[in-house]
């Protein structure tokens, strides 16, 4: 199937690694013109390298912490410039810290809070003018299978993917009329460095190795693993492309046939 993602112009946000690193390598090998996202100038540039490197498509960086108002605006504006305008947009980034309810205060709520949804809206309203100018643009958010089924100790996250699902539904509702559409993808246990950290976690508060922890994680899917990363940057390629042209309001779980749950 072709995706039409030829020349579509793209941005990227949480980009120089993991699933959004690997999100915009399918995206660039489709022929699209990309720009990544991230907070560190270093090690996104050295991201947008081996993405050019790989793919031969064009790539650009636009350095900077998403989930600080000020920047995500200027991420669009930057992308908008780089690119002559925008077709698509992918919503990513970090998640917040593990840990028990009793353990985050206020402010830990309230960084949750930009980190993991207010970072969605932010780029989302920033990008409406050059989305509506492409008549057709779209966007994926990249949110969590927590959304649907709570992980143990991630008691922030889960919070805030569901509140982030439910922004996406609200969107697709909302702004359908006008030709965007608004789709999110749920991760579940992929091969990325966040989820080592995650598993890192549970490993030390069960006084387990971090190999045993992904074993016992990889048996929780259907298939018998982990997902890769590229695993889900092909769902959000599709979701994102005119080959999905009457999808809109999708959460698509990508998690391996792990959630159990039957909506």
């Amino acid at each position: 199937m072709d995706l039409q993602l030829g020349n579509r112009r793209i941005l990227v946000t949480g980009a120089s690694r993991g699933l959004g690193y690997a999100t915009a390598q399918v995206l660039a090998a489709e022929g699209a013109r990309v720009v990544i996202n991230a907070r560190h100038p270093d090690t996104l540039a050295e991201a947008a390298a081996r993405l050019r490197a790989a793919t031969g498509a064009e790539v650009h960086a636009v350095a900077g912490d998403v989930s600080q108002a000020d920047d995500a605006a200027r991420v669009v504006q930057a992308a908008v410039a780089h690119l002559g305008g925008l077709d698509g947009l992918v919503t990513n980034a970090g998640g917040p810290p593990p840990g028990p309810f009793e353990a985050f205060d206020d402010a830990a709520w309230y960084a949750a809070f930009d980190l993991a949804f207010l970072f969605h809206v932010r780029l989302i309203r920033a990008a409406l003018p050059a989305l509506r100018d492409a008549r057709g643009g779209s966007v994926v958010a990249i949110t969590s299978i927590s959304a649907k089924q709570p992980i143990p100790n991630l008691v922030l996250s889960n919070t805030m993917r569901a509140a982030a699902v439910a922004l996406i539904k609200s969107l697709a509702l909302e702004l359908g009329g006008e030709g965007l559409r608004f789709n999110a993808v749920l991760p579940g246990w992929t091969r990325t460095e966040r989820v080592t950290e995650l598993l890192a976690y549970r490993a030390q508060q069960k006084g387990t190795r971090v190999e045993d922890e992904m074993a016992a994680q990889a048996r929780a899917s259907a298939l018998g693993r982990m997902g890769e990363p590229e695993e889900l940057g092909r769902a959000v390629a599709f979701l994102l492309s005119p080959a999905a042209s009457y999808l809109t309001g999708v959460l698509l779980p990508v998690e391996g046939g792990s959630y159990k749950g039957l909506c």
